[in-house]
């Protein structure tokens, strides 16, 4: 369908340009000016990895904060999609909530305002073309330098060269018009004419994604006296309009909190078109009202849009702003995570095209990923200890756990892989690798422990499958030495994995890394008495040789799942906050001191 659409607008277009050069001029100029735009969130983009992402972490935290925060990005981007679209990213890794973003749309809106009067007060005043060139030149220059930041400004410079340049090859094809032919000769006026050309500015604004580059062709038009005032103002509520579905495209990778953001945002601008259409009149007199005292001449219809355009947003943050939490209260309604029967096929839940975009975001929507999949593995590990993941986040004696849970419990380990671990890990590691290859050498030490994280997770259940098929049948064995022997086995991991719980729900710093270096310490203490209690049943044949057998490789299985669940717990840890990271390092112990402690404690039961 999207490839027979292309087909019949290029034939469209093909045959227009045949027929006047004037088409051909302003759609040029279209063109030229939507990859300008293209160019300059290109260029932002260079810079979004550092300031851009901890401006926004830490300058949200109140709804006003984030409106401001969102005008002055998209004024300094002329972009309110991609302001959206960043939202969308962070929301969706968590680093900023629902009522945030909100407030980020809300400044976006007014944001775009300032494209508005630059356009109109400074871009059809003056021959604008002038000024694009030697930005374009100098942007080119920079855009093949190795510096990315050097790289960035290059973009940024290109972008706004070939804006202007646009600007230029629009207003020279609608100044070109009056010669043949006289546009207004299809203004429709009244109600009708509002309802028609609102649509049509939504339509091309959702063709073009991008608002400012049809605010430009309105102003542009406006200017050459090629549309009506009244149907300029149509235009420009169906552009913000159209403009939602730029951040609804960017939602379709996101988690479920990036799609309510787009939801709010199709719902403002929504909402504050339909309530404008009704009151165009009424702004059209407090224009002419208020227009000279901003010295504004009565037919400057170019500035006096734009100053609507200005009350058109300041009016959509008037009514909304106040209604946030109401309306994340109602986006919540809306957007209802699904809840997923046992027999589903498990996906990912965080990871998104759009956290590429940004160092911070790569890294947490890892860090949540993988703790997604460790929650998977924790549920079948459990379950192959013939337990239930209940009885470890229980408040229950592990005694009682085992007395209690003394029959095996059948799982199929294939299916819950197949089912609840294969797809979400391959997309891990592929993100992680696409994220390596994209980021920076300082980015990729954060990232790739994050992606051995999830190695040493799928090692642990390889080794509990393994383990399952002995576990079901000497659990119910006959023989109390082999039973008691995998109780301990079992008795062992729970402690293990309980600890591990503690470790990601405990607010509790010091306590989170006493706990993981008992774990570490655990692990080889484990290793060192399973053996020697083993070799104790084989020399006073309290076991045959085929129950040693099984129990020396299921040992082996028990020391890999409880020495890699501890490597995860301390990378998770540590990158949960990445400022704090070193002071964590050093206080965890290392495989040497943990070495250490255990040889002594080794040498101790010797003596």
């Amino acid at each position: 369908m999207k490839r027979l659409f292309l087909i019949i607008m290029i034939a469209l277009l093909s045959y227009a340009f045949l027929q006047s050069k004037n088409i051909l001029s302003v759609s040029a100029g279209v063109a030229i000016s939507l990859f300008g735009m293209l160019s300059l969130e290109e260029g932002f983009r260079f810079f979004a990895g550092g300031l851009l992402d901890k401006f926004l972490k830490k300058l949200t935290s109140r709804i006003y904060k984030s409106i401001i925060f969102g005008a002055v990005t998209t004024t300094l981007m002329q972009s309110s999609g991609l302001v959206a679209v960043i939202a969308i990213s962070f929301i969706s890794a968590g680093l900023i909530g629902l009522a945030q973003g909100i407030g980020i749309v809300l400044g976006g809106n007014i944001g775009t305002t300032t494209g508005a009067w630059l356009i109109a007060g400074f871009g059809l005043k003056i021959s604008i073309a002038t000024y694009a060139m030697p930005m374009l030149v100098f942007g080119i220059l920079f855009i093949f330098q190795s510096s990315k930041k050097l790289k960035g400004f290059g973009y940024i410079l290109a972008g706004l060269g070939f804006s202007f340049l646009g600007i230029a090859y629009m207003k020279e094809g609608f100044e070109a018009f009056k010669e043949t032919i006289d546009l207004t000769q299809y203004a429709v006026g009244g109600f009708k004419g509002l309802l028609l050309f609102t649509m049509i500015g939504a339509i091309a604004t959702i063709v073009m994604q991008s608002s400012h580059a049809s605010l430009v062709l309105i102003l542009t038009a406006l200017a050459a006296s090629q549309i009506t005032y009244e149907n300029a103002i149509a235009l420009t509520i169906g552009a913000n309009i159209g403009t939602t579905i730029t951040a609804v495209i960017g939602s379709l990778g996101a988690s479920l909190d990036g799609k309510k953001l787009a939801g709010a945002h199709f719902l403002i601008n929504t909402l504050t078109g339909l309530v404008s259409i009704g009151l165009v009149p009424q702004f059209i007199d407090l224009i002419d009202l208020t227009a000279p005292l901003l010295g504004i001449r009565e037919n400057d219809y170019a500035l006096k849009l734009a100053l609507y355009h200005t009350y058109f947003n300041f009016l959509c943050v008037a009514l909304f702003a106040p209604l946030v939490q109401q309306m994340v209260t109602l986006l919540n309604h809306i957007f209802v995570a699904k809840k997923l029967e046992e027999s589903e096929r498990d996906d990912v839940l965080f990871i998104s095209d759009l956290a590429l975009d940004f160092e911070d975001t790569a890294q947490i929507v890892l860090l949540k990923e993988t703790k997604h999949l460790y929650a998977n593995v924790f549920d079948i590990i459990t379950r192959g200890l013939s337990i239930h993941k209940e009885d470890i986040t229980s408040g229950m004696d592990i005694e009682d756990i085992i007395k209690i849970r003394n029959h095996a419990l059948h799982v199929d380990m294939d299916e819950f892989y197949e089912k609840r671990i294969k797809d979400i890990y391959g997309k891990i590691i592929n993100f992680a690798i696409l994220a390596q290859g994209k980021f920076s050498d300082t980015a990729n030490k954060k990232l790739i422990p994050i992606k051995n994280a999830n190695i040493r997770i799928v090692e642990a259940f390889k080794a509990s499958k393994h383990m399952q098929k002995n576990m079901l049948y000497y659990i119910e064995s006959e023989n109390e030495f082999i039973k008691a022997e995998y109780n301990h086995i079992r008795r062992n991991l729970i402690k293990q994995l309980r600890n591990m719980q503690l470790i990601f729900n405990t607010t509790e710093e010091d306590i989170a890394v006493l706990l993981l270096s008992k774990l570490k310490l655990d692990a080889q203490k484990y290793d060192i008495a399973a053996n020697k209690s083993l070799d104790n049943l084989i020399r006073t044949n309290k076991i045959t040789y085929a129950m040693a057998t099984s129990l020396m490789n299921d040992t082996t299985y028990a020391y890999t799942i409880s020495s890699e669940l501890a490597e995860v717990a301390n990378t998770l840890f540590i990158h949960e906050d990445s400022d704090l990271k070193e002071g964590r390092e050093a206080l965890i112990l290392n495989e040497t001191e943990v070495d250490d402690m255990t040889n002594n404690l080794n040498k101790r039961s010797i003596a």
